[in-house]
């Protein structure tokens, strides 16, 4: 068994493995399982490994031609086939075509069209889901066409698999992969060109809007030609779009070009940019179309992307804008939205990347050297060591932006889990994030159960277990609306928790009388344990105490400016009573 052992740490391969197993069949069996897991563990950190490349490789292209070889190239070798092509859908004729191979030698497959339900291709675009078979020409599950036979047929392809392109819903293409003889594709392969086929669809559409942006700041060039400050616009605003710049240096741009004041609003009215100085009310409501509008002293345009409005342009401090600078405005309307579109869609893919990998973390199955790899690409500038989990039951869909500034910059991640929203906080302290979420449950009406700090691990798991027991706990005593660590709960926290610091929860409970006590020699606890065993009777606790009930008195006024009003109520009190058992029992 040792020597079954260190052949596993020193990554032998199975075939050592199983002579030093000798005879013993159930060790040979375990180590070789094992040896498995280790390879498919290795296999799946080096496929996550070049989805990453991938997706920097796709992320730095700017020609959609040289995006679309990019793709198809890697499929190829990612999955390890003959060949790897791409269709992209034409909504206009209502079927795929051919946009780019790799490994391809048939002219005629290379100009294949492909009609929405035909062949496997036509399938996937149709159903889109994804189809894969080891012998497609004999394969009856799909409907044959001649066209598309004969294409395939001159190209020698036996083994295809397809999956389609989606981003928001909207099917952008199919990408396959395929190989010249017969061969089965695992689900591990076709998850695998799954994840490519995803990352490709959101930068094919991205790629397509700053393609559409360009052209919108060459027609704004073309109908400015010669119009010297209109050359300085395209110059500016194709500049920011093209460095990946955002909404604030539109708005600074716009302003130094034209000598105004702007404003950008989103389509609630909420403040997005602002450059110069503006006056008196910002009339960001009125306009509803791309057109500049003169509305007082201002003049608003809306910026829209998709029949959607996504904000508005104000701009004022000037008495007239010439026809030429309405058009530059409107056009940077266009810019605007479109940079708002890049914003929004990288944020849902973010928040997507962020629920998939909260997810794994909280499942505690996945590996954790490779989630701590990923968890450093989404937020490489914060610490991932000590964790605080906070959990939020009901109607969550506001937490997130009533989250004030300090505890936005400390999370790391968040997303939906269970049916409830999670929040992992790079924080110390679970007590200061549950004062800094207090606001946030007061004003959403959401149950926020926080418990930590836990490290990356099992233990971050066993954290998330316990804050949503503790969420189910809040919710039966109606909690609603708060935001609790289990010591705020008394005894009904210690009750749903799963380990007790004992100590912790005394000085949670009994901490500002206890340091009262240390600082001035006085006994509060010792007159707190003599009221609570008369029955909160001033006059017998005194009598015990032998002391006058005066003197009672000024006591119990000081353990209620400790302590705060309301601590004699039947739920603060029996917490009380626990601690003082608790803290007589710890000495």
């Amino acid at each position: 068994m040792k020597e079954l052992l260190r052949l596993l740490a020193e990554d032998a391969p199975g075939s050592e493995l199983a002579r030093a197993a000798g005879e013993d069949a159930v060790a040979r069996d375990l180590a070789l399982r094992i040896r498995a897991g280790i390879d498919a563990s290795k296999k799946r950190e080096a496929e996550l490994s070049a989805l990453v490349d991938v997706a920097r490789e796709l992320a730095s292209a700017r020609d959609p031609g040289g995006v679309l070889d990019t793709i198809v190239h890697r499929a190829r070798t990612l999955i390890g086939t003959d060949v790897a092509y791409l269709t992209l859908y034409d909504g206009a004729r209502g079927d795929t075509y051919m946009r780019a191979t790799d490994g391809s030698v048939s002219a005629a497959f290379q100009q294949l069209r492909v009609p929405l339900g035909a062949g496997l291709g036509g399938l996937v675009a149709e159903t889109h889901k994804p189809y894969w078979t080891a012998d497609y020409p004999s394969d009856r599950r799909f409907r044959h066409t001649s066209p598309i036979d004969d294409a395939v047929g001159e190209e020698g392809l036996v083994a295809i698999c397809g999956t389609p392109l989606i981003v928001d819903g909207a099917f952008v293409g199919v990408l396959f992969a395929s190989n010249r003889t017969r061969r089965p594709f695992s689900r591990e392969e076709v998850s695998l060109l799954g994840s490519l086929a995803a990352l490709a669809a959101v930068t094919i559409v991205q790629v397509r809007a700053t393609a559409e942006t360009a052209a919108a700041l060459d027609q704004l060039s073309e109908a400015h030609a010669g119009v010297e400050h209109a050359a300085a616009a395209h110059d500016r605003f194709a500049d920011i779009v093209l460095s990946g710049g955002d909404v604030d240096a539109i708005a600074a741009a716009l302003a130094e070009l034209l000598d105004v004041w702007v404003v950008l609003v989103d389509a609630v009215g909420n403040e997005l940019a602002v450059a110069g100085e503006p006056s008196g009310d910002v009339p960001w409501q009125e306009s509803e179309s791309g057109r500049l509008t003169r509305i007082g002293d201002c003049w608003v345009v809306a910026a829209t992307a998709k029949g959607e409005r996504l904000g508005a342009l104000v701009i004022g401090g000037v008495d007239d804008l010439s026809g030429a600078d309405q058009r530059i405005v409107e056009r940077a309307a266009v810019v605007t939205a479109l940079v708002l579109l890049f914003r929004r869609q990288a944020a849902e893919q973010s928040q997507r990347a962020q629920a998939d990998l909260l997810a794994d973390v909280l499942s505690g199955n996945a590996d954790a050297r490779a989630l701590t790899d990923r968890l450093r690409l989404l937020s490489p500038s914060r610490r991932h060591d000590r964790l605080v989990v906070a959990v939020c039951r009901g109607d969550h869909s506001a937490v997130r932006a009533r989250m004030p500034a300090p505890l936005e910059d400390r999370l790391v991640l968040s997303g939906p889990y269970a049916g409830d929203l999670v929040l992992l906080l790079a924080s110390p302290d679970a007590v200061a994030a549950a004062r800094g979420l207090a606001d946030v449950a007061k004003r959403t009406g959401v149950t926020i159960a926080v418990t930590g700090p836990a490290s990356w691990g099992a233990a971050l798991v066993e954290a998330h277990r316990q804050a949503a027991r503790l969420a189910t706990t809040m919710v039966r005593l109606g909690r609603s609306g708060e935001a609790q660590t289990p010591d705020d709960l008394g005894v009904a926290g210690l009750v749903g928790a799963g380990e007790v610091d004992v100590r912790a929860h005394v000085e949670h409970v009994l901490g500002s009388v206890l340091q009262y006590d240390a600082q001035r020699g006085t006994d509060l606890v010792g007159t707190l344990q003599a009221y609570f065993a008369a029955g909160q009777s001033p006059t017998r606790a005194a009598t015990a105490l032998h002391i006058h009930p005066n003197t009672v008195q000024q006591r119990l006024d000081r353990i209620s400016a400790l302590l705060g009003d309301g601590w004699q109520q039947p739920d603060r009190a029996l917490d009380l009573q626990v601690a003082l058992r608790l803290h007589a029992a710890l000495g």
